[in-house]
């Protein structure tokens, strides 16, 4: 009789997939599962632990009694939730930028045989194009700042999509003082507020970037909180504060101050956003982390 001592089954998460002894079902990898060392085999958790080397039970047949074997096990080990993917910041807009410039380069090759490689070598995309490129750009750079906030108690998704749309949500980030909801925007100009009317006319404000009118982002801005904060009241979550932000990234901005709120939405630089994530507030890291995952759901990767 070999002296070796059995080797105990493992509960760990499967680097491989595998097939169930038990119940011969399929185990993906990175599932939680039993792996039992001695016959390099794979049990799933809901399946009943059956070591292969237990040793059987002597019981005397004289005067025998009853013997009360305990089954207990102990807890049965919780699988470990999956890891949420945060998205990549301006993917949707680089596969935009990437469609059109295709597009375009095939049409004129199509059209123009022999000069179609001459053509486009002098001439550049449409501006409607190059905004693609520049968007992606501006939520790349956001994106990266954002990243490095992680493991601070603040939880952030990339490019999430908005159902039954075509249009997205450039940055999510849960952090101590609820959710924020940003739109990240490399327009040249400077950022500024303007107020109209007033005395003898009813008072508005406009979102001025440069010498343009971009007061239809505020108007945007506010969607995309009205959809988050539903998506939070439809799973048990109402009255975590929501709020938009609109980041102009390498904007003109002043050298002290010139960040503003117009009609409930900060319009800020990434620096100054990332300050307001950062602050204290009542949302614990735990109760973030399940906010995190109920918007990772809600909307999915772009």
């Amino acid at each position: 009789m070999s002296g070796d001592a059995a080797l105990p089954p493992k509960t760990m998460r499967l680097r491989y997939a595998g097939r169930c002894r038990i119940c011969a079902l399929e185990i993906s990898a990175g599932t939680m599962a039993v792996y039992e060392r001695e016959t390099k085999t794979v049990v799933c958790l809901e399946c009943p632990p059956n070591p292969p080397l237990a040793a059987p039970a002597i019981v005397s047949t004289t005067n025998a009694l009853p013997l009360e074997v305990s089954t207990a096990a102990g807890p049965e080990p919780q699988p470990e939730p999956a890891e949420v993917f945060t998205g990549v910041a301006g993917a949707s807009a680089k596969r935009e930028y990437d469609r059109r410039k295709d597009r375009r380069q095939a049409r004129i090759r199509d059209d123009h045989p022999y000069l179609g490689k001459l053509i486009l070598a002098v001439s550049d995309d449409p501006q409607s194009t190059r905004a693609w490129a520049i968007g992606a750009r501006g939520e790349e750079v956001l994106g990266q700042r954002l990243d490095k906030l992680t493991g601070r108690n603040i939880h952030v998704l990339h490019d999430r999509r908005i159902p039954r749309t075509r249009a997205n949500i450039d940055h999510i980030a849960v952090c101590p003082t609820g959710v924020f909801v940003i739109d990240a925007k490399k327009y040249q100009g400077r950022p500024s507020l303007r107020a109209e009317g007033g005395l003898f006319r009813p008072r508005t404000e406009k979102l001025i970037v440069g010498s343009r009118d971009c007061t239809k982002l505020v108007d945007g801005a506010h969607k995309q909180v009205d959809l988050v904060r539903s998506a939070l009241e439809d799973a048990d979550l109402e009255g975590v504060p929501v709020r938009g932000l609109l980041c102009f990234v390498d904007a003109d901005w002043p050298l002290f101050g010139g960040d503003f709120t117009i009609d409930g939405v900060h319009v800020t630089w990434p620096r100054r956003a990332l300050e307001n994530l950062m602050k204290p507030g009542p949302v614990d890291d735990q109760t973030a982390r399940h906010i995190h995952r109920t918007l990772a759901s809600c909307f999915p990767p772009a």
